[in-house]
């Protein structure tokens, strides 16, 4: 197929054309965005710093954090700028940055979560065989396939549209870069990458998320047998995890297990997974659990002991 593409350059709508909306896009996105980084910064400091958080949940929850800082920087600053301007202007590498920037770090995150969820169930359902099965080379080698499977599905789904067709027009209705509204814009029948991007993406989405659905199942009928106590913290962690994943994952099956078509409420969608979920995220983990909350007072009294002299 020749590539015939005359554009170098889109033209974002943006999350709202309504003037008086505009003005409060800024202050309002801007403080989001600011919060988002706190948070999970925060978080990424205080189990860095603590030897109290050297379990392999904190080391997963350490990358999560830095994940979602790092998604969330793809789209929020500019979102931010942009609502400071009439015209809002991506270049097309810019554009082709952004959607794979959302699809590396959206990607790893997924599989993150579901080796966070790992961890719970050998946690809880052979926990005599815990630190034997969940060693520190176990949890690297983890990581590290999240990553890479971040990276390959990101490579592929980049590989597949930049060099499609684009003829123009170039004026994309959302305030970043994603694959619907870009192909949209193809100059050719979108119903075979539709499917493809269906696959790569949505239905990715909808077998991992009922793997783990079934996954928090055995864990929970596993908790029978625990004391009150015991079933208790174990609770706390799986609610704050199952949270996540909920949020995670439904955006994801909600915007990619469809036809190529945007739909109004996209722009919504879009703003709960870039900007609102990245920033739940450590308020969920650190609000239910004891030990990630006293870790941050130490840290917190240290720097203010520290100022003091």
């Amino acid at each position: 197929m020749e590539n015939k593409r005359n554009v170098t350059e889109f033209i974002l709508i943006g999350l709202t054309q309504n003037p008086q909306m505009q003005k409060v896009v800024f202050p309002v996105f801007l403080v989001l965005y600011v919060v988002t980084l706190s948070g999970n910064l925060l978080i990424v400091v205080t189990i860095t710093t603590s030897r109290a958080l050297n379990a392999p949940m904190y080391f997963f929850l350490t990358h999560l954090s830095l994940i979602d800082t790092i998604y969330s920087s793809s789209s929020a600053p500019k979102l931010v700028v942009d609502s400071l301007h009439e015209k809002k202007i991506i270049s097309f590498n810019g554009c082709m940055a952004q959607v794979y920037a959302e699809h590396i770090f959206g990607a790893a995150e997924i599989i993150l979560l579901t080796v966070m969820a790992y961890d719970r169930y050998v946690a809880i359902c052979k926990p005599l065989h815990y630190t034997a099965i969940m060693s520190h080379q176990v949890c690297g080698l983890l990581v590290g396939v999240a990553w890479a499977g971040g990276f390959l599905h990101a490579t592929v789904q980049i590989l597949f549209i930049v060099w499609l067709p684009f003829c123009g027009p170039n004026v994309i209705d959302h305030f970043m870069c994603d694959l619907y509204p870009l192909l949209k814009l193809v100059c050719m029948d979108t119903r075979t990458l539709g499917l493809f991007v269906a696959a790569n993406s949505g239905f990715i989405c909808l077998l991992t998320f009922l793997l783990l659905v079934v996954s928090y199942v055995v864990i929970l009928r596993s908790l029978r047998t625990y004391s009150l106590e015991g079933r208790h913290k174990a609770l706390s962690t799986c609610v704050a995890h199952i949270t996540v994943v909920v949020l995670s994952f439904v955006p994801c099956m909600f915007v990619y297990l469809r036809p190529v078509t945007t739909l109004p409420i996209d722009k919504a969608v879009a703003v709960f997974y870039t900007v609102v979920a990245p920033m739940l995220n450590p308020l969920i983990y650190t609000l239910r659990n004891a030990d990630v909350k006293n870790a941050i007072r130490k840290l917190w009294r240290k720097k203010v002991t520290s100022n003091n002299d």
